[in-house]
């Protein structure tokens, strides 16, 4: 049982409101969650006096074991039934769940006439709490919801899913709540926790539908995104209305609320950035021991939420929501490639094993929520299930066109929404919480019940009425069918491809010299099939050449994404940038989907802007002189941009293998050419970036081909171990020779801005005459800056201090209304400076730029010693026309 602790009622989370309580059913016969035994009303001669104790101890344990075993037997089973019946798998595991739990509260009153063993009772008695929901499986659900999310692509989306998530919780609490105010001799507080309990949703069977119809890829996100948010929404507002409801509580003010809601809620996004740094930090000691790095995963959620929910105070359930999302953003960078797929693939098993079990271990408790139901519960019941689709309703279409009409979110089709709408189904979180409330004692015994019929009542009703009909309602939808553009295509997918088969067919049975007879008699067959195929290609609707070029191009792009997969698989590329190409090759994909040619080019081009962290590292770099930022976002892109200029190449094979079959010469061509410039703009980028950093380019080229040739050398020793010409005993001492060569090439080289500041210097035409030494001093008086587009660095009537060279990109320079363009190995300020005069031009980047800036003191004395930059200041200055006289420069 759970009790109230004084401490924790004035904390707004859910948890912080549930400890222990002594149990109030001793009289009841079975198990707690916590494994001790309560005897149960028995004679005493059928319980030996002296080996009671131990005797119970075992018989607990055995039961334990015997209650998880079936219960993983009931989820391996479920799965298969639920695509057999077409049923969401969790509406499966509901209803096998509700079952167990009527046949368990009948064996309670019959069983030991039916069954009479005593261990067969007690396991069909396990007694669940809520605290087995809050502790045990709902951090592990969230955690690998957290750490599953494409996060840069949810970036793109973080309003419409914070409004999504967090207004439709309000919406729904305080919608639920007032409706039901009338009906019922409940309080309004009671009302509003009960719209909190019931608030929360359920849409993973909406998602994996989704999945499977090939649904908008944002509007999936935004509905995932959602689902992770409002369940921290929900309990954060649940336990703010329990205080209200508790006997001999003080309700908290509003002042109170205000005041603790953001503590809440940012200390729990502290506290599980802060753990899970340092479970990352602690990975890099466990390099050598991949399953201690999935292990300490492992522990890294239970440890936050406890440390975040019992003794901070903070909400444990946004801590561990946190402390996922960061392990999902910084974790691919610090894990190998095979490490960090190692530990996503043990995370999907727990949270598959978490989800079923939430999902059945909630659908025991129904029978025994509903015990005592009466007529005009149903009533209520009814409320409840109008008000929730009103409030889903007003969210769907209210909230999301105006979004929309933001362009804050995508556009929603009618069918989409009615999906949405009916998939919303109620689950083990708010059985969790209406169990919390009814183990709560300090709860008046009327809202106990009320909360507990209610709640039970109405996500039976999304279980059963709307998880039932969900793929019925997908169907009426249109939602399942093929549109007519993919439906003509796949006439001429199938005839494309049966010639191909044929082909590869003649030559298997020409090699394995078949019987004739056979043969014939087989290719007669396929040739049949073939020409009706042919027939139905010939005869669909024609395909627009504009269709046909979209089509092409979803279909690059989707290769694309394949080939970076393959390139990561290959371990050529981390995980953390392997992430950052799939996110720009998915937004390739859906812009491609939705705007065709012109949107593939917008969104190639956005894949070669640098990040919106960009300027802040610029920041850091040219104000404050702290570069690390800066060389770790520049040694990315290098990386980034090398293996892309490489894929872009590699994909004109596929489009003359693949596209050209289907959709012909001509789209083929086009779509030749669209790559083109792609490459082209990649290589433009990339040649920019060697301006910037001479010599890097060529380490990370040469660290990418050792990559390369260490693969193809594993590759080498594994077919030679499967064709058995070598033994394990040797294959195994290769291997790790070969891993430790790996270990010393996965090494990225070090972007030393410093380093390639003297590099710079030493490439600059005017300082090509200096001798080393000088050369290196300069470069030591010479300081780096970066700059973007749209930069201004000179203002008209700013008073001149400084010199910029040019070491990379170009400027605009307006003088007078008339403009020109300066370039690489160029100068400018040099002119205000010397005549002392205010500027009269203003200076704007073009492109990214890195420029080399001297003060003017230290430029003066460059003057006085080098004849090279002298002859420069006095042609540039009779170039603007300016008495040369008057520049004071020194001899």
């Amino acid at each position: 049982m759970l009790r109230i602790s004084a401490a924790s009622r004035q904390r707004k989370g859910l948890i912080h409101h549930l400890k222990t309580l002594p149990a109030r059913d001793k009289g009841k016969r079975g198990l707690t969650y916590s494994g001790k035994k309560r005897i149960p009303d028995r004679s005493p001669d059928q319980f030996p006096p002296a080996p009671r104790a131990a005797n119970g101890y075992v018989m607990d344990v055995i039961s334990l074991v015997g209650i998880v075993a079936a219960l993983f037997i009931v989820i391996s089973l479920s799965e298969p039934l639920a695509d057999r019946t077409r049923l969401p798998y969790t509406v499966v595991l509901a209803l096998i769940g509700g079952l167990i739990g009527s046949f368990a509260i009948y064996l309670a009153e019959h069983g030991r006439e039916i069954i009479g063993a005593p261990m067969a009772i007690e396991i069909f008695e396990f007694s669940i709490r809520s605290n087995v929901f809050l502790y045990v499986l709902l951090p592990t659900l969230l955690f690998q919801v957290a750490l599953g999310l494409n996060l840069r692509r949810m970036a793109d989306d973080w309003v419409p899913i914070l409004v999504m998530a967090v207004l439709a919780v309000v919406v729904a609490t305080f919608t639920i709540g007032f409706a039901l105010t009338p009906f019922t001799t409940l309080p309004l507080m009671a009302c509003l926790m009960l719209g909190a309990i019931v608030a929360t949703t359920d849409p993973s069977a909406v998602v994996s539908i989704f999945r499977n119809i090939a649904a908008p890829q944002r509007l999936t996100r935004i509905v995932e995104g959602e689902s992770l948010l409002n369940d921290a929404a929900a309990i954060a507002l649940f336990g703010f209305f329990l205080t209200f409801v508790m006997l001999g509580v003080p309700n908290p003010t509003l002042r109170d609320a205000l005041a603790g809601f953001p503590i809440l809620i940012f200390g729990g996004i502290a506290i599980g950035w802060v753990l899970a740094r340092v479970c990352i930090a602690l990975f890099s000691l466990l390099a050598r021991f991949p399953r201690a790095q999935v292990s300490l995963s492992v522990a890294l959620p239970y440890v936050t939420f406890l440390v975040a929910d019992r003794l901070l105070g903070v909400s444990g359930v946004i801590a561990v929501v946190m402390a996922g999302m960061t392990l999902n953003l910084l974790g691919p960078g610090r894990l190998s490639p095979v490490n960090w797929s190692n530990l996503r693939e043990v995370w999907d098993v727990l949270a598959h094993w978490a989800g079923a079990l939430i999902f059945l271990l909630a659908a025991l408790l129904v029978p025994r929520l509903l015990g005592d139901v009466q007529l005009r519960d149903l009533g209520l019941i009814g409320v409840v299930i109008i008000a929730a689709i009103a409030a889903r309703v007003f969210m769907l279409y209210a909230v999301l066109p105006l979004l929309t009409a933001m362009r804050l979110s995508p556009r929603v089709d009618r069918p989409y929404r009615v999906a949405i709408l009916w998939g919303g189904l109620r689950g083990a979180v708010t059985l969790a919480l209406a169990l919390a409330v009814t183990e709560n004692l300090s709860v008046p015994e009327d809202i106990r019940r009320e909360v507990g019929i209610l709640a039970t009542g109405f996500t039976l009703f999304t279980l059963l009425m709307q998880g039932t009909t969900l793929r019925w309602v997908i169907s009426a939808l249109g939602l399942d069918k093929l549109s007519q553009l993919d439906h003509a295509l796949s006439n001429q997918v199938i005839a494309v491809a049966l010639q191909n088969v044929r082909e590869e067919v003649a030559t298997t049975t020409k090699r394995h010299e078949l019987s004739h007879d056979i043969v014939r008699s087989e290719a007669k067959r396929f040739a049949e099939r073939l020409d009706g195929a042919m027939e139905k290609a010939e005869g669909a609707d024609e395909i627009p050449d504009r269709d046909r070029i979209t089509l092409g191009l979803v279909a690059l792009a989707g290769r694309e994404r394949d080939m970076i997969l393959d390139t990561f698989r290959e371990q050529l590329i981390s995980a953390r940038l392997a992430e950052q190409m799939l996110s720009d090759a998915d937004r390739l994909i859906e812009r491609t989907r939705t705007g065709g040619r012109d949107q593939y080019r917008v969104a190639g081009r956005m894949s070669l802007v640098r990040g919106r962290w960009y300027g802040f590292a610029i920041f850091l770099h040219n104000r404050l002189r702290m570069s690390r930022m800066l060389a770790r976002m520049m040694a990315d892109r290098f990386e980034i941009l090398l293996n892309q200029r490489l894929i872009l190449r590699d994909l004109h094979s596929y489009i003359d293998g693949k596209i050209r079959r289907i959709h012909g010469k001509r789209v083929a061509d086009l779509l030749h050419e669209l790559l083109k410039r792609r490459e082209e703009e990649t290589q433009s980028a990339l040649d920019g970036l060697r301006l910037q950093y001479p010599g890097y380019a060529e380490e990370i080229e040469r660290r990418f081909i050792r990559r390369t040739s260490l693969r193809l050398e594993e590759r080498e020793y594994d077919i030679l171990y499967q064709d058995g010409l070598i033994g394990r005993e040797l294959f195994t001492t290769l291997k790790q020779e070969l891993g430790e060569k790996r270990k010393r090439a996965e090494a990225r080289p070090a972007l030393d801005l410093a380093v390639q500041k003297t590099e710079l210097v030493r490439r600059f035409p005017l300082f090509a005459n200096m001798d080393e030494d000088r050369r290196a001093r300069l470069a030591q008086a010479l300081k780096t800056r970066y700059v973007q587009p749209g930069e201004v660095l000179m203002r008209r009537g700013d008073i001149p201090r400084e010199v910029y060279f040019i070491a990379s990109g170009a400027f605009e320079v307006e003088v007078a209304g008339q403009k020109s363009k300066l370039g690489r190995g160029e100068m400018f300020g040099q002119l205000a400076l010397l005549s002392r005069q205010m500027r009269r031009t203003q200076v704007t980047a073009m492109t990214h730029s890195t420029l080399l800036v001297l003060d003017e003191a230290r430029f003066r004395r460059l003057l006085k010693r080098n004849k090279t930059i002298r002859d420069a200041v006095l042609e540039s200055a009779t170039q603007r026309g300016l008495n040369t006289e008057i520049l004071n420069i020194p001899e």
